[in-house]
């Protein structure tokens, strides 16, 4: 009895730790997608450039998935999480202190090397660190602090983006809230201890990177890695283009700023049921249910959102939206880790992530080139809802159920 409570302190502390880090990248993501509706009024962005800020943290993202999944199995998962936060926290900070348009995405590129590499790092740490008939709803619940995440990034874009801290305009001082979290990282390196699997595995002697690559392509991981990386490549091609486009969407639907962010804060609300539900569903009912039941409402949900004309539809189908689409996430990082062994797990999750991140790039590219040829926002949302059933197919045909499976 004593062992099992000791066990659950240590897994509430972790799941804490780790969410708290967790938050902070929502954060960031969430206040740069106030931040491109506050820039493209203060710097004149057309919907190109406005577009490319979103793609080139989609491009550090990639890269920073690849590089710090691979760190991930050679100096463990502590480390590589403690340095990720680092980055994107002091490179976000940075970036409040630009002028030009140029120096601000070549911040936002470090910005996403960090984002991108702590997300799956993080993910694998807490797979590997709880017992195998709770590791998917911990998963999910570790998801659900990306909402809390949102809500505090809401929350300041609502009250200080619009507002005037003479001489320093608003998105400037939210940004500069965004390095907060490199203090954490000191907290981390004190609290958290690192994945036991990772330390049992350390006592081998560490394989060449190329290996590992090459493992995750092997054939008794072949078809689990194309599924992966096809259900990556739409979940975050869709969710980039839709979600970091909503205030800016909202704007272009006649919405003043301070209405638009004032919406996506409630839209974002709906963020908390959607992870709850997923995680509770996780267990009773699979991985492979929770991935495409989601997924199937994220899809209805953007396809309605693309072409509501009242403020009511706007906000139920935005608020679904949000529902769905983040319960799915927290699956996908619960699914991820389990199709691997430990010797190759932070370099198959990190790889599948970096071609996600490459859809991100895509994503908000193409509507910013869409909108600039006049294309209207529900023929671009029907094509996240495409890209997302592509992905739905994915799992139920090549995907294998790993509900309470044991970890390699």
């Amino acid at each position: 009895m004593e062992k099992q409570q000791n066990m659950q302190i240590s897994r509430n502390k972790l799941l804490g730790v780790a969410g708290v880090g967790w938050m902070f990248d929502a954060m960031d993501v969430g206040i740069l997608s106030f931040v491109i509706a506050a820039l493209a009024i203060d710097w004149g962005l057309s919907p190109s450039q406005m577009g490319w800020i979103g793609s080139v943290n989609s491009i550090g993202m990639a890269v920073g998935a690849l590089f710090f999944g691979i760190l991930a199995d050679r100096v463990g998962r502590k480390k590589v999480f403690m340095w990720t936060l680092i980055l994107f926290s002091v490179a976000s900070g940075l970036s409040a202190l630009t002028t030009t348009l140029a120096l601000f995405l070549i911040l936002r590129f470090f910005v996403g090397m960090g984002l991108g590499g702590e997300l799956p790092v993080a993910s694998t740490l807490v797979s590997e660190s709880v017992e195998a008939k709770e590791r998917g709803r911990v998963v999910v619940l570790l998801e659900s602090f990306w909402a809390g995440g949102w809500l505090i990034a809401a929350i300041i874009s609502y009250f200080v983006i619009p507002a005037t801290f003479w001489p320093i305009e608003g998105w400037r001082v939210a940004l500069i809230l965004t390095a907060l979290p490199a203090f954490y990282a000191i907290y981390i390196r004190m609290k958290l201890p690192d994945s036991p699997q990772f330390i049992a595995k350390a006592a081998a002697k560490k394989r060449p990177v190329m290996q590992n690559i090459r493992e995750v392509w092997s054939k008794p991981y072949r078809r689990s890695t194309f599924m992966l990386w096809v259900l990556w490549f739409t979940v975050v091609f869709s969710y980039y283009g839709m979600f970091l486009w909503l205030p800016s969407v909202m704007v272009g639907k006649g919405f003043d700023l301070i209405s638009s962010f004032k919406y996506v804060l409630i839209m974002t609300l709906a963020q908390l049921p959607g992870y709850f539900t997923a995680a509770w569903f996780i267990e009773k009912l699979g991985r492979k249910f929770v991935l495409v039941t989601y997924l199937i409402g994220t899809a209805a949900s953007a396809y309605v959102f693309g072409n509501a004309e009242s403020v009511t539809i706007l906000l139920i189908s935005g608020m679904l939206l949000s529902f769905f689409n983040l319960g799915a996430w927290g699956a996908l990082y619960a699914y991820t880790p389990e199709q691997y062994p430990a010797m190759i797990r932070g370099t198959g999750a990190g790889m599948a992530a970096a071609v996600g991140r490459i859809g991100g790039i895509f994503g908000p590219l193409l509507v910013g080139s869409l909108i600039a040829k006049g294309y209207d926002i529900g023929s671009v949302f029907a094509i996240f809802c495409v890209a997302i059933l592509i992905g739905v197919a994915a799992v139920l045909f090549l995907g294998k159920e790993t509900k309470q499976l044991e970890l390699e």
